[in-house]
């Protein structure tokens, strides 16, 4: 672990830090948000990870967000990794957006050449933050959420879904909801898990709704004018779905609001307090 950079943030301390990740097998960077609360005596502070969606790294959310504001306010530890493995020079990897770098989709590959790397699930839910709880001692593990937009409101639904004894709360922006069912997770999916679309299922939230014992709240925001809306989000599918099992899923569609960071900046005060109200619990 290296802290490569950082800056003073609402009192507290934006960092960056770089390390050789086991799970990924590469060099990778994450983004720490250290609220004012952080440095007092004795402080034990709730966890919050956010997951991006394609394209991006941690500098999307750290830059764009306006997150710092709302976790220095709550006194929540904000947790950014990257998207994807960087510089495993798979062939391919670099050739579309939506697919290799960028793209990890934040499952665990089973197919060749992916499998050996492309491994966000695994880095996610239990490399993370087992450096978090190593290195930042202030760090409450017990209390920890998850978020994220796009394919990282995907990431975030299916740790939350498999994992309800890891986080105690989760939300999302314009997220994927059903992988299985759209051309970008069809796309990420075949190269990622094979053309076994039985095999999928562990992987989309709609279908694990009905398979988990996750029954805490659910926030998703959805913007209206997002381009990507009917083709790739379908986001009540999910709302179905999840009325179907007995989850407390609350969809807002937002009139005028498109797939932009000028979106999740609009209403991250409100995710970050949802989550500061279930982790205090």
């Amino acid at each position: 672990m290296e802290r490569i950079r950082n800056w003073a943030c609402f009192g507290g301390q934006q960092e960056v830090w770089r390390h050789t990740s086991t799970s990924l097998g590469c060099t990778m960077e994450f983004a720490v948000y250290l609220p004012p609360q952080a440095s007092e005596k004795n402080a034990k502070l709730p966890v919050l990870y956010y997951l991006s969606g394609l394209t991006c790294t941690w500098e999307n959310m750290v830059a764009k967000a306006g997150a710092q504001r709302y976790a220095a306010e709550h006194g929540l530890i904000l947790v950014v990794p990257d998207t994807s493995p960087r510089g495993v020079n798979i062939p391919g990897e670099d050739e579309s957006y939506d697919f290799g770098s960028g793209a990890g989709f934040y499952v665990d590959a089973t197919q060749a050449p992916w499998a050996r790397h492309y491994r966000m699930y695994s880095y996610v839910t239990q490399e993370l933050p087992a450096l978090i709880g190593e290195h930042f001692p202030m760090a409450e593990m017990a209390r920890s959420g998850i978020f994220g937009h796009s394919m990282g409101g995907h990431g975030a639904l299916i740790c939350a879904f498999r994992n309800p004894q890891l986080y105690r709360s989760v939300s999302a922006f314009a997220p994927i909801v059903a992988p299985s069912r759209v051309p970008w997770g069809e796309k990420a999916f075949t190269g990622y898990l094979g053309a076994d679309r039985a095999a999928w299922a562990a992987w989309d939230a709609t279908a694990l709704a009905s398979n988990t014992d996750w029954r805490k709240p659910v926030l998703i925001d959805q913007g209206m004018a997002d381009e990507f809306l009917e083709s790739q989000l379908k986001p009540q599918l999910l709302a179905n779905a999840a009325a179907g099992a007995g989850i407390p899923l609350t969809l807002r569609l937002q009139a005028g609001y498109d797939h932009s960071y000028y979106f999740i900046a609009s209403f991250i005060g409100e995710h970050i307090a949802h989550h500061a109200q279930q982790l205090r619990r």
